[in-house]
C-alpha cells in the first residue's frame, strides 16, 4: 500500500495556488491560467524514459488541448537548468516548472511513498490534475501509466 502526501486533493476542490520558476526564465502560477482549463502533469524526473514519453505526448497534443481552451504544464522537482536541457533535447513545447522544495507536489498529492527493488522512499508519484476554467479540480489521475494517458486527459478536457 502506498502512502501519499498528507494532503489529499479531491475533485471539486479549489486548485491549490502555486508560483514556480520555469524553463526559459520567469515563473508560472495558477493565476496565469485564470478562465482557462489547465492540465498539470507531475513527473518523477526529467529525461528518463517514461517522463520523456509523457512530455512528448503532451507536446504532440498541445494544439488539440489549445483548441479546447486548455493549457498544459509539466512539473517535477528537477532544477530549472535540468528542465531546460530536457525541453531542448526533446523539443518540448509545454512549460516545465521546477518544484525542488516539493510544496506544489505535496499540495497536489503528487509527493508520496514509493518503493523500488524492496526499498521504500519518498518521491514523485506520477499524477495528472485537470483544473477547470473556474479554478476547481475537475479530475485527478494518480499512479499514471504513460501509454495513452495524454489522449485520455485530452478527452476529459474536451468533455469539460
Amino acid at each position: 500500500m502506498t502512502r501519499s502526501s498528507a494532503v489529499t486533493l479531491a475533485e471539486g476542490a479549489a486548485a491549490p495556488r502555486f508560483n514556480l520558476p520555469r524553463d526559459g526564465g520567469g515563473s508560472v502560477s495558477l493565476a496565469d491560467f485564470a478562465g482557462k482549463k489547465l492540465v498539470l502533469f507531475f513527473y518523477p524526473r526529467a529525461d528518463t524514459p517514461g517522463c520523456t514519453r509523457e512530455a512528448i505526448d503532451f507536446t504532440r497534443l498541445k494544439g488539440e488541448f489549445a483548441a479546447h481552451g486548455t493549457e498544459v504544464v509539466g512539473i517535477s522537482a528537477d532544477t530549472v537548468k535540468a528542465q531546460e536541457s530536457f525541453r531542448n533535447k526533446h523539443q518540448l513545447a509545454v512549460p516545465l516548472a521546477s518544484d525542488p522544495a516539493h510544496e506544489m507536489l505535496e499540495a497536489y498529492g503528487a509527493w508520496g511513498e514509493k518503493s523500488m527493488y524492496g526499498r521504500t522512499f519518498m518521491g514523485i508519484v506520477r499524477t495528472t490534475v485537470l483544473v477547470d476554467s473556474s479554478g476547481k479540480v475537475a479530475r485527478i489521475w494518480r499512479h499514471v501509466k504513460v501509454d495513452g494517458h495524454a489522449e485520455a486527459v485530452l478527452e476529459a478536457a474536451r468533455a469539460l
